[in-house]
């Protein structure tokens, strides 16, 4: 099935998806929006919470036709303390999320909800800071625009919340270095980072 609409987060959905680990119980979309991608999730996860802040993103999510029945969308905030059980999610994706709120606090609360052995992904944004940074950036505006053409145009979805970001390129891999040990970084040509991690067993944030 095709997507509603094509982003530059969208693009990335594969790649979250694709990280899934085989047996996955329990996944969360933190900052889920719409609720596309807890949607997609549905496939690779026996249970999925999408949880989103916003009361209008919550409704657009539950008034789809087509929800999964392993799918809860949630209206709080994954940040709040007690709005959502630590320790316990096989798989946390978090998609152009981060960069809203402090970003060490950020990281640190999705780690604390992804289980002991369990994966976070997270997509997010920098800020161009450096003549490279804004080279690499113009590389991915052809492609970009190759991809939207493609989709047909259709962005959305309407009135999601957006924000700039603040950190640049350096400091966001320099931070998730230090406070993901061992995750995966790389930046992708449309304008985004691609953190994969995996939490020990024992231990960890």
């Amino acid at each position: 099935m095709s997507d509603p609409y094509w982003n530059h987060n969208v693009h990335h959905h594969p790649a979250v998806l694709a990280a899934v680990p085989d047996g996955c119980r329990t996944a969360l979309d933190a900052g889920c929006g719409d609720g596309l991608l807890a949607r997609k999730l549905a496939g690779r996860s026996v249970s999925v919470t999408g949880v989103d802040r916003s009361p209008e993103m919550i409704e657009l999510a539950r008034g789809h036709a087509h929800v999964p029945g392993n799918v809860t969308y949630l209206e709080a905030d994954y940040l709040a303390d007690g709005a959502l059980p630590e320790d316990v999610y096989d798989f946390v994706s978090a998609v152009a999320v981060v960069h809203h709120a402090p970003f060490e606090e950020a990281v640190t609360r999705l780690a604390r909800l992804t289980a002991p052995g369990g994966r976070l992904v997270i997509v997010g944004m920098a800020a161009n800071r450096t003549p490279l940074d804004w080279l690499i950036s113009a590389c991915g505006v052809p492609a970009s625009r190759l991809y939207a053409r493609r989709r047909g145009g259709k962005r959305g979805p309407v009135g999601m919340p957006m924000e700039d970001a603040y950190m640049s390129w350096r400091q966001i891999r320099q931070a998730v270095h230090r406070l993901l040990p061992g995750c995966d970084y790389r930046r992708t040509l449309l304008w985004r980072y691609l953190v994969v991690w995996d939490r020990p067993r024992e231990g960890g944030p």
